[in-house]
Parts: structure tokens; C-alpha cells; sequence
């Protein structure tokens, strides 16, 4: 946010950093204050996403600004805590010590941040105190002696409301003045908790204390034990739907874009090398991540609603226990939520967890977990092979065994992580989690959070897709066959050479070499697998019919046991390279991602084995 400059002189530029608890409107207050002019990436060898942005005071200031995570103290237990407690202390390797801080405060919860706000007195910086969410205090009947308060803490004391522009206002004419003095450390000895006791006691009078909330009548419907799971299955349930239903549309839309910008672009070119590599390698690369960004943010636009109103946290600790039977926290849930739409922001979601061996078992199963990529070849394959019957007249067979295709993968999560976290304690039981007041979700901080997640989900992942694309038509085109050659061009490729090799790794579990040479192209993205496969049996990959033509071929061509075979292969394999690429970046090791590819590439064969040889003797076809 900038404004209009006065005509007296403006004071010097300064650099200042945001701190303070989660769920105390610290990013919203940022959001407001500058805007577009922020910048999101990650901090240099961690996780953590850094937010960086740039404003102007009414007197024309410069102030740079940093977004620090949240925490709650700075004695950290998590990477986010790690990097405000670096910062705020000058000893990060790649971030300046601020010359100020601005510790947002809620003025709802003044009981758990106070805690907080007097470890930064400690730190013997200038800081300034925005007293965030007053409007909701004021509702709430909540009287504060700023005044009083302000001259206790020894730091000047600015009431915001960090969810419009005017409520801004009042800091930013703070941050106009010359910098405070860094406010007096705490004697020795004193406690801080009783401290804090002894301000609430002082300076903030609450008549409601001791009286039913609106928060507390809503807590005990959503946190029922009977209702409350209730509540949060037909939300999920709602979730899912939306992200299927809502995106269809956007997503043929963008496929149709897609696919006529590549008309356009290829039209002039001729036949020929440079046409398949732009037609095949560049176009289709970008298209297949951009097509899915439809799903990826419906997804994040719930999980940022559900957390702005202060349902998400509630969501966590109603999973709590059951997460326990993997091992793992309420944290978890999140991330492996978002891994049904794709694994790759599931995965990105796990920066949240605090606790480093939960954070890596999550990364490590969130590919079980059943993406949309998976459909089209579940899809191919159960209507080739699965009989068109209901069953007790009202179930359908297809539909069971997709179900049951979810379900495996589901309980196949919960064990590997059991197995995972066995003889290893979590220090994250029990859950202890701060329940923020129920709120309006603000649209402005939900558009800007979907711009940022789609800006780096397309810088991360799309140029990863891209490249990898551009390698694989390489492999599927070259050498080219012989003039006269008979047989699919594919045949006399070094893709087609190196499916006949994995021919015979692969023949034990029942895949012939065409299924071996689909996988290779199917490392891009899954659902390339349907295309592949046409392209091997002749069939245009580019037909809108493929599919349907590849029904008939495959059920006489195929056995059952080797379809069956490769839906188990595809429940369990690793088969997208991005999100092992993803993998990589969060966890900085390529020996954790070498395991991953290594445990999951052994239970896709050791699964596709046993149904290949458990359906033959079933069905008695050798």
C-alpha cells in the first residue's frame, strides 16, 4: 500500500519485520499494508516460506517488511520458530537483523500473546505493538487501558484492524515518527506468567468472563464427539465435490485454450522434428500442469477458508486420535487431505508440522494417497475389465472397486506410517493447539493467497514438468525408423528398446512391453499412461476416441489378471517424477527421496504381483 508523499522531508527508509502468534491477523496485516508488492519464496536451505514486501508511509517512508512464522515463543520447536527466533536475534546466515519489530498482538487473546510480547522485550530492539482485532474485542464487551498499558510494557501501543485499510491507518502514522526506544527487559527473577496475570488484572476488563460465547456455543456443536466428526465428514465430503464438480469446467476451458493456442503456434511449422518438440514436448508439458491448476487452487481455497473462519485447527483436533493410529498427529491431516487432489501441494503442506520426524513420515505417504492423475487409467481400466452390474440392485460394481482402489491406498498410508513411526515417540502428543474465535474469511487475503500459491506452484512444478516432457519425447522419438520400417514408430525407438529390457523385470507381475514402455512417459504425469498406451497399439494419441477404442482392444488383448495388476501397480508406484522433484525441495536430501521411490516402487510390484497371481488362479487363465 502507498500513498501520496508530503512536502516535508520523509524519514529515512527502514526495515522492519512482523511478529507474533499464529492466528493473530499477522498476514493479513501484511496483505494490507503492501498490497502487490510482496514477494514469496522459501528461506535459503529451509522450508519456510518468506514473505518480503515493500510500502510507503503517508510521509513518504520507504519500509521494507518481512512476514516472520509464526510463534508462540522464542524458545522454537519447529523450523518456523527457528527462523523468527534467527531473525529477531541477528544470527540468520541470509536475513539482516530488522531495525524494528512490529509484534501483532490479538486483542481477543491477550491472555496467550502477552506471553509472547514479553520475550521481545528481551531482545533490546525498538518495537511497536499493533493491537490487532480491537473491532472483535469491542463486540466482545472486552475494555483495554491501552494507555496504561503502553506505559507498563514500555512500548508504544497502535490499535488495528488488520482486515481493512482504514484500520491500518494508525500504524502506519506510527511508523512515521522516529524510532522508540527498545523497551526495558524484565527484572531477574520475575515470572512471566504471573506477570501476564498481573497485566490482564490491570488493564483489561472482560464482563463477559465466565458467560457463553458465540465461539464457545459453536465449539460445542463442532466439537461434539458424535456430531462434531459428523459436521466434518459432510464438510470433506463437500470438499471433494467441489474440487471435481468446480474444476471441470475451468479445466476444459483451459485444455480447450490450451489446445488452440498449440493450433495456432504449430499451424505455420510443418511436419518435422522442431513441430513434435514444441507439439509434444513444450506445449504438452506446460499444458499438463496448467490444466490441474484449477483443482490445486479450489483445494487451497477451502483450506484457507476453513482456516481464516477457525474451523481448520478444530478439523485437526477432532483427527487427532485417529491420526494416532499411524503415529502421527491431527497436524498430518491437512497435508494428506491436499494430496488427494495432487501430492505435490500435499507435500508443500507439511512445512506446517512442527515436529521433523511427523513432518517426514507425512512427505514419505502422502503419494499413497489417491490423486486425481490416477482416475483416467482407473477409469480405462475398470471399464475394460470390471462388469457393468449392480450389486443387492443398488451398488455398482465399477464403483465398488474404484472405492476400494481409495480405500487400499488409504490403509496402506496409515500402515506405512505405523511402520514408519513404530519404536520412534512423537513429541507432538498430545495435541496442543491454539483455537482461534470464529471469523469472516477475508476475501482479499484469500485472493492473494490463491495468487501466491498458483505463482509458485507453477514456477516449482511447471518448469519440472516441462523439462522432464522435453526428455521423454526425446526417448519416444529417436532413433527414427528405418524407411519402409513396419510397425509403430515407437518400435525402433530408445523408449521402445528399453521397454523390451524391462520386459523381463516386469513379465513376473504380468505386464508385457507396451505397459513397460506407457510407464516411461507416464513418469511426467499419470494420467499420460491412457495417451501412451494408445500411441503404442497404433491408436492417435491425439484421438478424442482413444480411449473409448482402447476399451475393446485392451479386454481382448489383456488378461484380467494384468489389468488388475496394473491398477495395483498404479495404487502404489511413485509414477510422477514431479512430485519426487517436489520431494527433493522439501526435504533437501536425495537420500530420503531414493528411499521414497524405493519403498514405494517395491510395494507397487510386490502388490501387482500378488494380484497377478492371486486373480490367475481365480480365474484359471494361465
Amino acid at each position: 500500500m502507498s500513498s501520496t508523499a508530503s512536502t516535508q522531508t520523509p524519514a529515512p527508509s527502514l526495515h522492519i519485520a512482523l511478529v507474533g502468534n499464529p492466528n493473530c491477523g499477522k498476514t493479513s496485516l501484511f496483505n494490507q499494508l503492501t498490497g502487490s508488492r510482496q514477494k514469496v519464496a522459501n528461506y535459503a536451505g529451509v522450508t519456510v516460506e518468506r514473505k518480503e514486501g515493500f510500502f510507503t508511509t503517508p510521509n513518504g517512508r520507504a519500509i521494507r517488511v518481512l512476514d516472520l512464522p509464526g510463534a508462540y515463543s522464542l524458545d522454537s520447536t519447529s523450523p518456523d520458530e527457528d527462523v523468527t527466533r534467527d531473525v529477531c536475534l541477528g544470527r540468520h546466515r541470509s536475513e539482516p537483523q530488522p531495525e524494528m519489530l512490529v509484534a501483532v498482538i490479538s486483542a481477543t487473546n491477550l491472555r496467550l500473546h502477552l506471553r509472547f510480547l514479553l520475550e521481545l522485550k528481551q531482545l533490546g530492539l525498538p518495537v511497536i505493538v499493533a493491537l490487532n482485532m480491537m473491532d472483535e474485542a469491542r463486540r466482545n464487551g472486552l475494555q483495554i487501558d491501552v494507555a496504561g498499558l503502553q506505559a507498563d510494557l514500555g512500548m508504544p501501543i497502535v490499535p488495528v484492524v488488520s482486515l481493512n485499510r482504514a484500520g491500518v491507518v494508525p500504524l502506519l502514522q506510527a511508523l512515521d515518527l522516529p524510532l522508540p526506544a527498545p523497551p526495558d527487559p524484565l527484572p531477574a527473577g520475575i515470572d512471566p506468567h504471573m506477570e501476564v496475570r498481573r497485566l490482564l488484572a490491570t488493564y483489561v476488563v472482560d464482563p463477559s468472563a465466565g458467560t457463553d460465547r458465540l465461539t464457545d456455543r459453536l465449539d460445542r456443536l463442532f466439537l461434539h464427539p458424535v456430531w462434531g466428526p459428523v459436521i466434518l465428514l459432510v464438510v470433506l465430503f463437500v470438499m471433494f465435490q467441489t474440487v471435481f464438480a468446480w474444476a471441470q469446467p475451468l479445466m476444459d476451458g483451459l485444455d480447450s485454450g490450451i489446445s488452440t493456442f498449440g493450433q495456432i503456434v504449430l499451424k505455420p511449422l510443418p511436419d518435422g522434428i522442431l513441430h513434435s518438440l514444441l507439439a509434444d514436448g513444450v506445449i504438452a508439458g506446460a499444458g499438463t500442469v496448467i490444466v490441474f491448476l484449477p483443482q490445486i487452487l479450489i483445494l487451497f481455497l477451502w483450506i484457507l477458508a476453513l482456516e481464516e473462519s477457525g474451523y481448520l485447527p478444530r478439523a485437526a483436533f477432532l483427527l487427532d486420535r485417529l491420526m494416532a493410529l499411524a503415529g502421527l498427529s491431527g497436524r498430518s491431516f491437512i497435508p494428506l487431505l491436499s494430496s488427494f487432489a495432487c501430492a505435490i501441494p500435499g507435500i508443500m503442506a507439511a512445512r506446517t508440522i512442527q515436529n521433523p520426524r511427523d513432518r517426514l513420515v507425512t512427505i514419505l505417504i502422502a503419494p499413497l494417497m489417491t490423486c486425481s492423475a490416477r482416475l483416467p487409467v482407473y477409469t480405462l481400466l475398470i471399464g475394460a475389465f470390471v462388469p457393468h452390474r449392480t450389486i443387492l440392485g443398488i451398488f455398482g460394481l465399477q464403483g465398488l472397486v474404484l472405492f476400494g482402489l481409495y480405500a487400499v491406498a488409504i490403509v496402506s498410508g496409515v500402515i506405512a506410517a505405523r511402520v514408519m513411526t513404530r519404536g520412534v515417540k512423537s513429541e507432538e502428543h498430545p495435541l496442543l493447539l491454539e483455537l482461534p474465535p470464529y471469523r469472516r474469511p477475508n476475501l482479499k487475503s484469500l485472493a492473494l493467497g490463491l495468487w501466491q500459491r498458483a505463482v509458485m506452484f507453477l514456477s516449482r512444478v511447471g518448469t519440472i514438468i516441462v523439462s522432464l516432457n522435453v526428455l521423454l519425447w526425446a526417448l519416444s522419438s529417436f532413433p527414427l525408423p528405418p524407411a519402409g520400417a513396419p510397425g509403430a514408430a515407437i518400435d525402433y525407438s530408445l523408449a521402445g528398446r528399453i521397454g523390451h529390457l524391462m520386459q523381463w523385470v516386469f513379465a513376473p507381475i504380468g505386464f508385457n512391453w507396451q505397459i513397460c514402455v506407457s510407464l516411461i512417459p507416464g513418469l511426467a504425469a499419470r494420467e499420460v499412461a491412457v495417451s501412451s498406451l494408445a500411441t503404442v497399439y497404433a491408436i492417435g494419441a491425439t484421438d478424442d476416441g482413444a480411449a473409448d477404442k482402447l476399451l475393446p482392444l485392451l479386454s481382448t488383448q489383456w488378461s484380467m489378471a494384468t489389468a488388475f495388476s496394473l491398477l495395483a501397480w498404479y495404487v502404489y508406484a511413485p509414477q510422477c517424477i514431479s512430485t519426487l522433484a517436489v520431494m527433493r525441495r522439501e526435504t533437501g536430501s536425495i537420500k530420503t527421496v531414493l528411499w521414497a521411490a524405493a519403498y514405494l516402487f517395491g510395494l507397487a510390484y510386490l502388490a501387482a504381483f500378488l494380484t497377478y497371481h492371486i486373480t490367475r488362479a481365480i480365474t484359471g487363465v494361465p
